[in-house]
């Protein structure tokens, strides 16, 4: 591959974008697009195309196959593995500009959107016309694109599923720039190999989404939250196989500690609606009703208490819902703000063992002299665990950087569980997908690799690739 461009390469690009403002060379280039939300995989594109349609894309990718160059799709630059930086130079193909929501077909109950709809206007647009698009990851201002390239998951996935879940359809531009559809507005598909499947999940490194068509659900009628102080973790923990077994389908089920909260307070300048324990379970649910929800949440809150809950806090109003709810989604953000640098793991287990990973993590920070923070989705066996510097120098961060994420995804792989859950792979994570892999699974990756992209060019050196 060539990682520089030439000045005909820009040239190229710019009379195919006939506006100086939609292509970024040298000095033109924001640091923002030198890497994503956690800033740890750095690298520079030569040039920056910021497409307004799929034609636009197939271009470029024409091009660029034809030149042999890298190309990176990106969205808002949200995700956390660097599957969205430009680490072999070339084209940063920026989709940011592809934002508007295509067609609402009630008929259907699909919604098509281009792949830079940001997933909080995404779920305003549905909403305010009573439908209700489930997936629910906590960073609203990602791209809907980014979304199925991650295959993210959220809050609510623990009832509804994941994006792959609410994906019907797919417009794709593949590495030669042709420009493909996947899939369609059908409920069901048993007609050969299911590559829109594929596409989902696989970081922009087999083909560029340029449209989607989802999705939707019926609008649910009533919800409500239930915050639930526990004396230690442990208990908190413990508790929420038993709340899956009791079938009551909690619409999500988080935990979170103390010291995690306190962090969010601060970044927040708000207090958290309760302070009485060191770890808490926040769940929701919906329904149709006040009373079938009622139903539902009162054998769980008897289960809780009967584990040692320190009480159960109802929010069934949209002011105690938010102060909650706002807390929960301002974690990552609050984290990264109360240390110097961080890395993190999204470690995914059977939702049957999730206690003993987060048990697992807690009393590893003694054992390596080094905070970790987590949080995340219990109810579905999804754990962010943050590694933070704080004050240690190169060296030693380094190292025990390296022996807390060895521990971590060896504990994982002996609770049966996988890398990531919904961040993804990129380029971070790499080596420890390949750790967690056989040969033979890692093979037939690369060969769909190469079968789709075989130059190459499309977001080179993520996922499965050295």
């Amino acid at each position: 591959m060539r990682e520089r461009l030439t000045e005909h390469d820009l040239t190229f690009l710019r009379q195919l974008a006939q506006d100086p403002d939609r292509v970024l060379a040298g000095d033109e280039i924001s640091e923002e697009y030198s890497h994503d939300e956690l800033s740890g995989t750095a690298g520079w594109p030569q040039a920056v195309f910021r497409a307004k349609n799929a034609a636009e894309v197939s271009a470029v990718m024409r091009y660029a196959n034809e030149h042999a160059i890298p190309v990176t799709p990106r969205g808002a630059g949200t995700g956390l593995v660097g599957a969205a930086v430009a680490v072999a130079g070339g084209i940063l193909l920026d989709l940011s500009l592809m934002n508007q929501v295509l067609e609402l077909d009630e008929d259907n109950l699909t919604l098509t959107v281009e792949p830079g709809v940001l997933l909080m206007d995404l779920a305003a647009y549905v909403e305010e016309r009573g439908f209700f698009y489930p997936p629910d990851p906590g960073e609203k201002s990602a791209t809907i694109g980014g979304n199925i390239s991650t295959n993210a998951g959220g809050m609510r996935a623990v009832k509804y599923g994941v994006t792959r879940d609410y994906v019907r359809a797919l417009e794709v531009v593949l590495p030669d720039g042709e420009i493909v559809e996947l899939g369609g507005k059908i409920v069901k598909n048993s007609s050969g190999y299911d590559l829109m499947d594929l596409i989902v999940g696989s970081e922009g490194t087999l083909g560029i989404v340029t449209k989607a068509v989802l999705r939707l659900l019926p609008l649910p009628q009533k919800t409500v939250s239930l915050l639930i102080p526990f004396p230690t973790l442990g208990q908190a923990i413990r508790t929420v196989p038993l709340i899956i077994r009791s079938k009551a389908a909690p619409t999500a089920i988080e935990f979170m500690e103390r010291e995690v909260i306190a962090d969010a307070e601060e970044y927040l300048g708000k207090k958290f609606p309760d302070h009485s324990a060191d770890a808490y379970l926040l769940l929701k649910f919906d329904g149709s009703s006040a009373e079938e929800l009622e139903r539902l949440y009162e054998g769980v809150a008897q289960i809780c208490l009967e584990q040692g809950a320190l009480d159960v806090l109802i929010s069934d109003t949209e002011e105690r819902d938010e102060s909650i709810w706002k807390a929960r989604g301002a974690f990552l953000e609050a984290i990264k703000g109360s240390t110097t640098c961080m890395d993190e793991v999204d470690i995914v287990v059977p939702r049957s063992r999730v206690d003993a990973l987060v048990e697992y993590t807690h009393g590893l920070q003694a054992e390596l002299g080094v905070r970790i923070k987590s949080f995340g989705h219990a109810g579905d066996g999804n754990l962010h665990a943050y590694i933070l510097r704080d004050g240690l120098p190169d060296g030693v961060w380094e190292e025990k950087l390296a022996l807390a994420m060895e521990k971590l995804y060896e504990r994982g792989r002996q609770l049966c569980g996988q890398v990531s859950g919904e961040h993804g792979i990129g380029y971070a994570k790499r080596a420890y997908l390949s750790e967690s892999l056989p040969p033979r699974i890692l093979a037939l990756m690369r060969a769909v690799k190469r079968t789709f992209d075989p130059k190459g060019i499309l977001n080179p050196h993520k996922v499965c690739e050295p």
